[in-house]
């Protein structure tokens, strides 16, 4: 009998193993690719307060994350944006800046109450200069963005000085910056506006534990929006 009859069960059953083989990392690998979206939160501490509910609105569905600590001002965020970013890769970033920018502040860049003994923290111009540049390396990343409005607050709360109608000065400039990049809106200065008594604590720029809540399912709605998500 010749050899290649000998060899032919042999090679069949080789090709089977190889083809077998070749199927399972394939459905490997596609199974380590598979993950679930990845979410970055740049902001104050009105963003840190609605982070936690926010994990738990996309638990599940995706990853939340803040950036270390207090996102601040608009210079401290330029200043600490690549830290932030690090090498991972996100699929949405909703960012803000604003509400430290328009504080007023001492000589020494301590917070103060008193316009006679202080500055607003980052003038109007250089904070539309530096949204500007976060903008632009946000953009480099590839990810869905999302820009939030300063939230608005009594005027004159408790802390350092902050005057009510700067809000609106500050988010007009952060609008029209968001719009010629083409980088949507979530408005939650409009949002909060007309329930600051319900959603905010008294006399105060920070919210209630409900009122976090609230803000949280309009960051996630704005998120779901991006990665076309339904709820």
């Amino acid at each position: 009998m010749p050899m290649h009859s000998f060899q032919s069960p042999r090679k069949w059953v080789s090709w089977l193993w190889l083809f077998s083989m070749s199927a399972l990392l394939a459905q490997g690998a596609e199974n380590g690719e598979k993950s679930i979206p990845r979410i970055l939160i740049i902001g104050d501490s009105i963003s840190i307060g609605y982070t936690q509910p926010l994990k738990e609105l996309f638990k599940g569905e995706a990853e939340v994350h803040h950036n270390p600590g207090n996102a601040q001002h608009s210079g401290h965020g330029l200043a600490h944006l690549e830290a932030w970013l690090g090498d991972a890769s996100w699929d949405v970033i909703h960012f803000n800046h604003g509400l430290h920018d328009l504080k007023y502040v001492d000589a020494q860049g301590k917070n103060t109450r008193s316009k006679e003994d202080g500055h607003i923290q980052i003038p109007l111009e250089s904070y539309g200069e530096n949204l500007e540049k976060i903008a632009k390396r946000l953009k480099q990343t590839g990810a869905h963005l999302i820009f939030a409005t300063t939230t608005p607050f009594p005027d004159r709360p408790s802390g350092p000085l902050r005057e009510a109608q700067e809000t609106q000065r500050y988010n007009q400039v952060a609008r029209d910056i968001m719009q010629r990049h083409g980088i949507p809106i979530n408005d939650l200065h409009a949002l909060a506006l007309p329930k600051l008594t319900d959603w905010q604590q008294p006399h105060n720029v920070h919210f209630t534990k409900e009122g976090s809540l609230e803000l949280a399912k309009e960051v996630a709605r704005h998120i779901r929006k991006a990665l076309s998500i339904q709820p």
